[in-house]
């Protein structure tokens, strides 16, 4: 019997953090992962990766210097499966307070906001997800599911959340909208849970789901 083919997935490459490790963790799970700032790549990719770490601000000036944001929008918004991780989440959004008057991408609504005050910045751990609806992106794992997450916002909307966490009250921990993914924790740093995630988006970039 023979294996599935595997997918190619371009895993944007727009200058910032350790991109690499996103890509290495579907390469594990079976995607032709490549990390790639080729906007042709990108257009013959099964899926899209907006992958990223450190600040909204930055972050969004990197992927519009670079012209990736007009091919991650584009990418978000043509029916084919795309995933967010961490700050690619937050971008998808309509900004953060953490840039005011940077726009994001605005493939998701609303703003991202500040943890609450009452808890420490970063949120920088291990935190299980609370399930708050059945998606393909969570399907499989265990009850509780443990995830890792370093971040200080989060998005506000919780219309697509299908897990939150627990963070000085419910935090959006992960969201979908169609073929839209999107996840605040880091499933390339979370061990077997985190591979199972991106095992379901590969499954999905290959039409198994």
């Amino acid at each position: 019997m023979t294996s599935p083919p595997q997918p190619l997935l371009a895993v944007l490459d727009y200058g910032i953090g350790n991109l690499r490790s996103a890509q290495k963790a579907l390469e594990r799970v079976g995607a032709d992962a490549r990390l790639t700032d080729d906007s042709g790549v990108v257009a013959g990719a099964a899926g899209v990766v907006l992958p990223g770490v450190g600040a909204f601000g930055p972050c969004m000036a990197a992927l519009r210097a670079t012209g990736l944001d007009r091919v991650a929008h584009r990418a978000a918004t043509d029916g084919r499966p795309f995933l967010g991780i961490c700050i690619g989440m937050q971008l998808l959004y309509d900004g953060s307070e953490e840039a005011p008057g940077v726009p994001g991408l605005g493939v998701l609504p609303g703003p991202v906001r500040r943890l609450p005050p009452k808890v420490k910045h970063p949120q920088m751990q291990w935190n299980p997800l609370d399930v708050v609806r059945p998606s393909p992106l969570v399907a499989g794992l265990p009850e509780p599911a443990w995830m890792y997450f370093v971040h200080s916002f989060a998005a506000e909307d919780t219309a697509d959340a299908v897990a939150t966490c627990d963070y000085g009250g419910p935090v959006v921990a992960a969201v979908e909208r169609g073929p839209v993914w999107a996840t605040q924790f880091h499933p390339e740093k979370s061990g077997a849970n985190g591979l199972a995630v991106l095992a379901n988006f590969v499954a999905a970039c290959n039409g198994r789901v």
